[in-house]
Parts: structure tokens; sequence; C-alpha cells
């Protein structure tokens, strides 16, 4: 009875904790980075700060860069982690060290680590554009801080640099030589200020900036602000954001901004660790796409001959491609989010002002051409679909129009950087309605005709969506009408979207799955994949299959395959799964049940991806290698909380399909101050499966219900069970 009594006393003092516990409080930035790309990471950062501090254990590369967590060295403190962008390491010593995760912290916002090898205590906290510094020095120990301005950092080179004293301050540049994505270089400029004046050690000619200390009693405070327009911008971030000294201050309101952003969706009920994955997935889909811009909304425009200063309204963003964010941050973003669509919108539209397209992965003020077509089509489409249309939308449809013709954005293949362009095949799609294999050479990857057909096809639809809510009728048909090319790679014969040839035919020797990171004509992924890759016409699909019980049983077969691996792949074999939620293309699969008369295998197979693909919280799962700047980190969210939109968000009528949430309630708090309230009852692991609903105390008997409603506030009320009810939801109104 003694240990009973403990037990329970225990478990209410858990209890306790956790009911007190904040969002901010569940996010734990170290799952998966054990096996993580530079983007990945960044623990001393704000919603899209301009500044990503965190520890670097290796510095060199794109994949398996940056944070890895198993490593037993830090290389330096480096302040950018972003699309194509790295630099200015510093290090409270003068050469890497020795640590250990028993007494590091790692929060958002926070991370404290200590380097064993020199007897430092590091803490690095931020604000947007200010990276802050705390190091604590062993007694009798000399401090000194090390910038290493021409380290060899990410997969790029450092060009140039400089760095001069000024009072307690060090300002300086370098410049980021291009890579294979960024073809230009970009500079940066910095202001280093210290609590206390230096000494300076060295000439710092080689780009080793080494100051030192006499005064080892207090910690040495360090601010470094950024900015990628001037010093004069560097000096006035660094002044407008931290005029003070007041460590602890900043890592309190760091971790309340991210609170304020984080707490825009609340859930109760779930599991610790679900509650643990489901603020760290949030908190992914809002840090990695980078603010570019300084506090007063200047910025860098890189697409000319040489580097423009612009002044922008709104933040101006660095982010790797939307490719694939229909299923993703187009539909969670808008939800609780919008100023962020907002931002967003703006930046390609200055982008198209100021280079003449509209990108899909602007990197350093200019193109990358990262991935294929133009994703950019649903997230417009979306936004306005969503009512946020403070943009400016007629040149924002003039923009992605021309982007949807011959020399637009989709004829640049991946990192296709010649202009003009042909890579992306759009002339023959304009003639022939597909993309064939093996068209003429160009210098840029991903030629992959039967993905590009189908994304096309998709973002055509996307076109005519907005077309027809502005009024523009004949271009409305016109997309309409192209947005079912989808149908001109389906062969019949073999029951597959089937690459076709340049004479017209279909390429031979084809199977539905293959070997190695993509099948021939499919980008990143297989004909396994890419064969349900219709979001804008899934009836026209399910007809194509020969109606709704051969499309589900084909579709369900491929779950069932790919159950076994968790539903991913090893990533570089995209082209072996037959369902991969490691990458864009099929992060759309389990919520067709939905539109072919079987909601309950939805729900079944949404939660079992949820479960096995994405609900590792150690630091060895829980994204599967590929997260892309919060992509994987929203469709968890989404399932987590059962909301989805097969078609991105962008129809003129857009609807939310619902699945059984993994939380007993979830409150989304709306930016015109109401809530959207989604309950659930009978709410076990095993209860997966929707038995009856109710939308605002009405039942609700289809799978979906219109945005409208969403955005007016509601309530959403679910009752849930161990066994389907396959007389719910399969009525499409």
């Amino acid at each position: 009875m003694k240990w009973h009594h403990v037990f329970v006393s225990v478990l209410l003092v858990g209890a306790a904790v956790a009911a007190d516990k904040r969002p901010v409080d569940w996010v734990k930035p170290e799952i998966d980075t054990h096996n993580c790309r530079w983007i990945f990471f960044a623990s001393a950062c704000r919603p899209f700060g301009m500044v990503n501090l965190s520890p670097d254990t290796k510095t060199k590369g794109d994949w398996g860069a940056g944070y890895i967590y198993g490593e037993d060295t830090i290389r330096c403190f480096s302040h950018i982690h972003g699309w194509q962008l790295a630099g200015l390491p510093v290090m409270p010593a003068t050469s890497e060290s020795k640590f250990s995760h028993d007494d590091e912290v790692i929060r958002a916002g926070y991370h404290k680590v200590v380097l064993r090898t020199h007897r430092v205590t590091a803490e690095l906290t931020s604000t947007t554009r200010v990276g802050f510094h705390r190091y604590t020095f062993a007694a009798g120990d000399t401090p000194r801080v090390l910038f290493d301005l021409g380290m060899p950092i990410m997969e790029f080179k450092i060009l140039g640099f400089e760095a001069v004293p000024v009072g307690e301050n060090v300002e300086g540049s370098f410049i980021m030589g291009p890579t294979s994505r960024r073809p230009k270089p970009l500079t940066v400029y910095f202001v280093a200020q210290f609590d206390r004046p230096f000494k300076q050690v060295g000439d710092w000619k080689d780009g080793k900036v080494l100051v030192e200390f006499t005064d080892a009693k207090k910690p040495v405070l360090l601010k470094v602000a950024l900015s990628y327009t001037g010093l004069e911008g560097a000096r006035r971030n660094l002044a407008t954001e931290l005029p003070h000294w007041d460590f602890d201050r900043v890592v309190r309101e760091s971790a309340d901004d991210w609170n304020n952003w984080l707490g825009r969706i609340e859930v109760a009920g779930g599991t610790d660790a679900q509650k643990t994955k489901f603020y760290t997935d949030l908190w992914h889909a809002l840090l990695g796409r980078r603010i570019m811009s300084d506090v007063d909304g200047r910025y860098i425009d890189n697409t000319g001959p040489t580097p423009v200063v612009r002044q922008g309204k709104l933040p101006h963003h660095n982010f790797d491609a939307l490719w694939g964010t229909h299923w993703s941050l187009n539909i969670l973003w808008p939800m609780a989010w919008p100023e962020v669509v907002e931002a967003f919108c703006e930046t390609m539209i200055n982008m198209y002002h100021n280079g003449g397209l509209i990108p899909r992965g602007p990197s350093g003020g200019n193109y990358t051409y990262v991935m294929i077509g133009d994703p950019a089509a649903p997230f417009f489409a979306a936004a306005y679909a969503a009512g946020i249309r403070s943009w400016d939308i007629e040149a924002a449809y003039a923009g992605l129009r021309k982007n949807a013709f011959v020399g637009g954005i989709r004829d640049h293949a991946g990192y296709e950087h010649n202009t003009p362009a042909f890579g992306g095949g759009m002339q023959y799609y304009v003639e022939r309605g597909y993309v064939p294999e093996d068209i003429p050479k160009t210098k840029g990857g991903h030629r992959d005709g039967a993905a590009m057909t189908l994304e096309y096809a998709y973002q055509d639809w996307c076109l005519a969506q907005l077309a027809i809510a502005l009024g523009k009728k004949e271009d409305a048909e016109f997309f309409l009408q192209r947005s079912q090319n989808y149908r001109k790679i389906w062969n019949p014969e073999v029951g597959w979207m089937h690459p076709r040839t340049m004479d017209g035919g279909w390429i031979p020797k084809f199977t539905p799955t293959g070997s190695g990171f993509t099948g021939k004509g499919f980008c990143e992924a297989n004909s396994a994949i890419y064969t349900f890759f219709v979001p804008h016409d899934v009836p026209g699909l399910i007809g194509l299959f020969g109606g709704p019980e051969k499309f589900n049983a084909r579709l369900n077969k491929s779950f069932e395959k790919a159950a076994p691996q968790r539903f991913v792949v090893e990533h570089g074999k995209h082209s072996e799964s037959w369902v991969d939620y490691d990458n864009q293309p099929g992060t759309g699969m389990a919520h067709l049940f939905n539109h072919s008369g079987a909601p309950w295998l939805s729900q079944k197979w949404v939660r079992a991806v949820q479960e096995k693909t994405y609900s590792d919280i150690t630091p060895f799962a829980g994204y599967n290698g590929d997260e892309d700047q919060g992509q994987m980190g929203a469709v968890s969210a989404l399932m987590a909380m059962g909301l989805f939109a097969e078609d991105g968000g962008a129809s003129v009528k857009p609807q939310y399909e619902t699945t059984a949430p993994i939380f007993d309630k979830v409150t989304i708090h709306l930016h015109n101050g109401k809530t959207f309230v989604i309950t659930t009852t009978n709410n076990k692991p095993q209860n997966v499966y929707i038995q009856s609903a109710k939308l605002n105390g009405k039942p609700l008997t289809s799978f979906h219900f219109p945005h409208g409603i969403f955005a007016a506030g509601g309530t959403l009320e679910l009752e849930l069970g161990p066994a389907p009810n396959k007389a719910w939801g399969i009525e499409s109104r």
C-alpha cells in the first residue's frame, strides 16, 4: 500500500506538471537530429528568424551537416542555417571542443552546452535578427572568442571577408560563394558587440578574428546582428531589437514569442509524447523559411547583374521550394497564421517585379529553380480561397499566368539557371498536352516528363480557380481544359501513369516501382506514387481505374505493402516505395479514400501513417530524414488534428476533410478573434474510426465541410469507435 500511495503521488505530480506546461514547453528540438541536413535545425531562433543560431558538429555539406545528434565534437556556433545559406561561425575558444548531451539543454529559442575541452559553458538565444551569446569561462582561464570568417561551411567557399574593431564592436562582412543551387555570391554584413572592451589578438587578415578579455570573473556577453543590405542595416537591427544586455530576459521573451505563435492551436488530451511531437511539428512549420529583410523592411534583390537594396512592407523570406506544400503548409498556415501567408505572397510578387518570374524557391535574393513546376500557383490559390488577399492579386495572377507558358518558371528544370530555359518542356506540354521523356538535354536536373505533366495539370487547375474568382472566364475555361492533361499519360493497358517517349509512344520496360532515387519520368518518386497525383480531379482519376472498387483495391494494396516499412523508404530510394511519406509527392495518398466512397480507409491509414511514420520523439526518428523546412511537420500536425484538403485548399469553394484527431480537443484560434474547436468522444488509441459527427450542433454526414464555416468559428464534434462505420462520410454534401 505504501508503494501504491507513492506511485499515485508521482502520477498526480506528473499530471500537474504536464497541465502547467505551455505549448512552447512541449517542443523538443532534438527530434530526428541524428540524420538531418543543414536547414533542419536551429535552436536559438525566433519564428522564421534571420538569425538561426546553434552548435554545428559537422560544417561541410548540406546533408548530414549542422547539428548532428550523437556526434561528440562542436566545431562552432554559426548564425545562419538557411536554404543554401550558412555562415558566421563563432567559438569561445580557438579550436573545436568535446561535449556531452548529458549537460546539454535545448529548448525553443535557447541552447546550453558545456564545451568540456575548453571548460566553457556556452548559452545561446536570439531575437529575430540578433544572436545573443553568454559564455562562462572556468576560473583562471583567459576568455577568448574566435570569429572564423573564412571557415569552409556548408557547400560553398567564402570568397572574401572583412572585420574591423570599432570600440566594443567588431564590424564586418563576408561573401558566400555560389552553390549549384544558388548561382550568385551573397554578402552578409554583421555587427558583433561585446559587453566590455576586448584585446585584439593577431592581425585578423586570415579571417580568424580572435579577441581576448582580462576579466574572467563574470560571463562574456556577445550580441551579433546580421543584415544582407549593409552595415547600417546590421547596426539598425541591433539597436532596434536588442538595445540591452539582459540575456535571461531575451530567453524568456523568445519562449513567450514562440508560445504566442504555437499557442494559436491548443490541444488537450492525448499522451505527453503526442503533445511533444505535435508542438515540435508546429515549431518546424514556423521555423525554417528564414526572414531576409531588415527590421525596417529593406531586403536585397540579387536577380539582376548587381545586388540592389529594395524596400518591402512585410518580411521578405528565403525558402526552399514550395514543391509539395499544397498538402502541408498551404493548408496549415492559413488556419492560424495568415500574416505568414501574406508575407510569402509579397516576397514572391516582389521577386516577380524585380526579376520577371514568381519563384519556386528563392535563396540569397535570387532564383534557385529548385525542383519542378510552379508550386506558387497552388500557394496563391489557397491563400485567396482562404480569404487572405492583402497582396497584389492582379500582379500575382499575371506572374503565375506567365509561368504557365513557354518562358515561365516551369520551363526551368531543377536548378536550370540559364535563360531561356527549356528543361521543363513547356513547348511540348503546350503542343501535346504532356512532357515526353528524353527531351533535348539541358543543364537542369529533375527533367521528369510524367511528373511534370501531372504537376502542371494540377497547377493549371489552381490557375483556373484564381481565374474563376477574378472573373477571367476565358482563362478559367482554358486552364480547366488543360488541367485534364493528366489523362494523356494514363496507359489503360498497364493501369498506371506511364511516361511517354518523344515519338508519342510509351517508354519500354515500364514497372510502377523500381530501384534507386527516382523512377524514369518521375521526380523523386515512381509511377506507384505519381499515379495518384491528381489532387484536383479525384473522381476523374477513379474513373480511369474503372470505378471506386478497383481504385480502392489498388490503393489499399499499396498501403498494405508499405506498412512493414512504416510507409517510408531510405532517402535516395524513393523509386522503390509503394507509399512514401518521406517525400512530398505521396503525402496526399491516405486521404484519397475519402473521395472514393471509403472514408473509413482514410481514417485507418491516416492514423497508421501518423503513428508509424511521424510519432517518434527521439533524436533518431520522427521526420525520416527529409523534413524540408516544415513540410513533414505540417503533414504530421494536420494528421494529428484530423484536418486536410486533398486539393490543397485551392478550390474557389475550399473544403476541409476530416479524419479522427489524436487529441480529445483541438482549439484553433482564428485571426478574427473567433475559434474553431474540434472535440472527440471515446478517443482511445484503438478508436480511429468516426462513428458520427456534428458541425455546430447539426449532424454532419459528409467527410468534409466548407472553409467558410471554419473561418466563421464553430465546433466539430466527433464520436469515435474501434470499428468502421461504413455508412458515415460517404455523402458528398
